[in-house]
């Protein structure tokens, strides 16, 4: 597997975002969307480009490949599980900004182990709750 920068991570997230609802997406989308130059976009497209995430030529249309769409599949479920993750444990925190900050620095086994907590404490809500209950500090 490819390893992507964390900021590559989030344009390829968002691309794959952008694909989901539209057929066309385009750099001013992305510079929008991700508060960043257009020229950062461009530079970020051409290395996406080079790692064959995506396929892209200047002024051109934007299309993710099917690695680019698997691995944008994984970026946003990864960010929804973290969501989740943040939800079911009662932290007190911004929870999209809290995922967004995890997401990037956790290895696939955490994820793994963190996905097996979040698939528990839904199969098992009584220990959800004594989770919440017990061994968290309440949420103010």
């Amino acid at each position: 597997m490819t390893i992507l920068t964390p900021s590559l991570e989030d344009y390829l997230e968002e691309l794959y975002r952008f694909s989901l609802s539209s057929d066309s997406v385009r750099v001013t989308d992305l510079s929008h969307k991700l508060a960043v130059s257009l020229p950062s976009v461009t530079k970020a497209l051409h290395k996406l480009n080079k790692s064959e995430f995506i396929s892209y030529q200047r002024y051109g249309e934007i299309i993710l490949t099917e690695k680019g769409k698997q691995r944008g599949d994984f970026l946003v479920k990864r960010n929804r599980l973290l969501q989740e993750f943040l939800i079911l444990i009662g932290t007190d925190c911004d929870i999209t900004a809290e995922a967004e900050a995890m997401e990037h620095y956790l290895s696939d086994a955490t994820i793994c182990s963190i996905q097996a907590i979040v698939t528990f404490l839904n199969n098992n809500p009584e220990w959800h709750k004594v989770l919440l209950e017990n061994i968290l500090p309440p949420v103010k």
